[in-house]
């Protein structure tokens, strides 16, 4: 199989395995406490990220740079077409009164137009403030005002209104453009008169140190910060993963990379992939929705080599494989698929880390009969030439890996936050690890502190938070940033995240619990939707739980019950019980029973954006959960 192919292929160029130096230090016991990696690409000394789009125009004119959906095609665009098109909308913000630092709002679900925009504010010397397409009036009210943005550019009328009511009390509101009416045409044409020699002039006068985009975290834990972001942190970033990456999925598989964005633009993951494939001239397509049923069809139509995706999206094809299976009466048989996947992928990633014989004669003959009915169908539906991805956002279940493994497409974790440029670790290429988020991004260092919290620090680390240096200051110590999150480091320096350092449960019997692994594992099983681990302070662990629509409306298909049964009767369904039980089980088994949780309350709402019980990344706002289900979680303690 392809991927298995690849890495026995790699594993004889050990120019490309050992091209990334590492180095661990142990404490006086001998235990891993700090890991960093030597830069693969040194710190710029001039210029910016800005100067990427005429970099590629110079030197490879007719190159392949994105691809554009427009009337069911994905049509090419080069190289000197996107440069163009960036100087147009340059020039138009200058026509409008961009002044070198001001910054620029961007409201808008993830397509072209976003791409285009962030360069073009970067080389009309400008500063890109990502918004999310969900945001509320206030949220936008306090980013706008927070932020100084005099310009917004939106997407929709309703993003625009908005846009409007939230920053209507402003004395000063910004000026706001709409992508759905024109917006960039209408930049363009309003920067006509301005010559092209004034956006060269404003974008060679920046530098790595000048400020590139203020990105406001999530908000789990209160008012969102902006987190200060220069052109050397995007370097950083994206120039050290390339550099780590794309020699050896070029050259390994022979294929031309290219990705299908989805991820949204507001999130600093989303915008260091764009700039970093921008960088190696890998084709990248955009979708505007990570909703499986809207995804789905865009990855069959463009077919990208690689993607980057939370796991939210890997649980979902799991599970529409499920569902497709006991729709035509197979369920067990895909149960039985994925235990044989699991089993396969632990015995072959066993054997290329030397650390076992690989799967047996029966294993492999197994292996084989299900790639025919299921693992080929999980690739046809991600396009079919799909043989890497990388999840980040949250910890991806384990066994889920193997079972991609096994279907011939390979998932590197990693792991990072806003304040550090989006990744801060990722699993190398050629040392797959899956439980781990793997080691340093090149240029890096992860310590463990006494209390095992993850600390990082080199240059993807960001330098402040917009106008708030008390912030800055109880996170920033000599350069290392404390994550606040909990992990630990394994002999070979991999990093394993266990949870959130603010969200640790005490039980009153003063067990600490990390409610993280037990609710990544109960997300990645049928019929769960979100879930919330509560206990601080009670006698056990218990959990909140509400189910996936999607799954419920199969669930009832499959039992020959009405569509419209009001989920105040599916959740009481003792056979619902029963299989959200099993979810519960399964969970356990990652802990002991002090930890495990003893009762769970099946609610008959959602999570959502809409509700303010998630942020845009699709993390449950905990203290927001818990006042929203007070009286859900007396209930398991009653």
């Amino acid at each position: 199989m392809g991927v298995r192919k690849d890495l026995k292929r790699a594993k004889r160029r050990t120019d490309l395995a050992t091209r990334t130096r590492v180095e661990t230090v142990r404490d006086e016991r001998g235990v891993v406490r700090e890991v960093r990696a030597a830069p693969l690409a040194p710190r710029p000394t001039t210029g910016s990220t800005a100067d990427i789009p005429f970099t590629n125009a110079a030197e490879a004119p007719d190159a392949v740079v994105l691809r554009r959906e427009r009337d069911g095609a994905w049509q090419p665009v080069t190289a000197a077409a996107f440069a163009h098109e960036v100087t147009g909308v340059a020039k138009g913000l200058i026509a409008a009164g961009l002044q070198p630092g001001d910054r620029v709002a961007v409201m808008s679900r993830t397509r072209y137009e976003w791409t285009v925009l962030d360069f073009a504010i970067w080389s009309a010397g400008g500063q890109t403030v990502p918004v999310y397409a969900t945001s509320s009036a206030d949220q936008v009210e306090w980013i706008v005002r927070d932020s100084g943005a005099r310009y917004v550019v939106t997407e929709t009328p309703e993003n625009t209104a908005t846009v409007t009511t939230g920053t209507a009390s402003h004395p000063a509101p910004p000026r706001v453009w709409e992508l759905d009416a024109g917006a960039l045409a209408e930049l363009t044409a309003l920067g006509r008169d301005v010559p092209d020699e004034e956006v060269t002039k404003r974008r060679t006068a920046l530098t790595p140190d000048t400020t590139a985009t203020l990105c406001y975290t999530s908000g789990t834990t209160g008012r969102p910060k902006g987190c200060v972001l220069t052109h050397a942190n995007l370097h950083a970033e994206a120039a050290n993963t390339v550099e780590l990456l794309h020699p050896i999925f070029k050259e390994v598989t022979d294929q031309v990379a290219s990705t299908l964005l989805f991820l949204p633009l507001a999130h600093i993951l989303g915008r260091t992939l764009q700039i970093a494939c921008l960088m190696a001239r890998i084709e990248i397509g955009h979708c505007p929705s990570i909703k499986p049923d809207e995804l789905r069809p865009a990855l069959r139509a463009f077919r990208p080599t690689f993607l980057v995706g939370v796991p939210y999206l890997f649980e979902k094809i799991h599970d529409t494989g499920r569902a497709t299976a006991e729709k035509i009466g197979r369920g067990a048989s895909f149960e039985r698929a994925h235990r044989i996947a699991v089993r396969f992928g632990e015995a072959h990633l066993d054997k290329f880390l030397g650390r076992g014989k690989g799967p047996g004669p029966g294993l492999y003959a197994a292996w084989a009969l299900y790639d025919l009915l299921v693992y080929r169908r999980v690739r046809k539906e991600l396009g079919g030439r799909m043989r890497y991805a990388i999840s980040g956002g949250s910890p991806l279940e384990r066994d889920l890996n193997l079972f991609f493994y096994a279907a011939g497409i390979m998932v590197y974790e990693g792991y990072g936050l806003t304040e550090t440029t989006a990744a801060a670790t990722i699993v190398p290429p050629l040392s797959p690890r899956p439980g781990t988020v793997g080691l340093p991004v090149p240029g890096t260092a992860v310590r463990i502190a006494d209390d095992g919290e993850v600390r990082i620090k080199g240059g993807i680390v960001f330098g402040s938070y917009w106008n708030n240096p008390a912030a800055t200051d109880e996170v920033l110590d000599d350069g290392w940033f404390t994550t606040g999150d909990l992990g630990s480091l394994d002999d070979d320096g991999f990093l394993t995240i266990t949870g959130r350092k603010k969200d640790i449960l005490v039980t009153s019997g003063g067990k600490n619990v990390s409610p993280a692994v037990l609710e990544d594992r109960l997300r990645s099983r049928p019929p769960i939707g979100q879930c919330l681990v509560v206990g601080d302070n009670r006698p056990f662990v218990g959990a909140l739980i509400t189910l996936d629509p999607e799954t419920v409306a199969h669930w009832l298909a499959v039992r020959g019950m009405p569509a419209d049964t009001p989920m105040s009767e599916v959740v009481r369904d003792p056979r619902m019980r029963a299989d959200v039980q099993r979810a519960v089980d399964y969970a356990n088994e990652a802990v002991s029973r002090a930890e495990s949780i003893r009762a769970f309350g099946l609610v008959e709402g959602e999570f959502t954006e809409e509700n303010g019980l998630l942020t845009p990344s699709l993390k449950v706002k905990r203290q927001a959960a818990q006042e929203a289900y007070a009286k859900e979680i007396e209930a398991l303690y009653a």
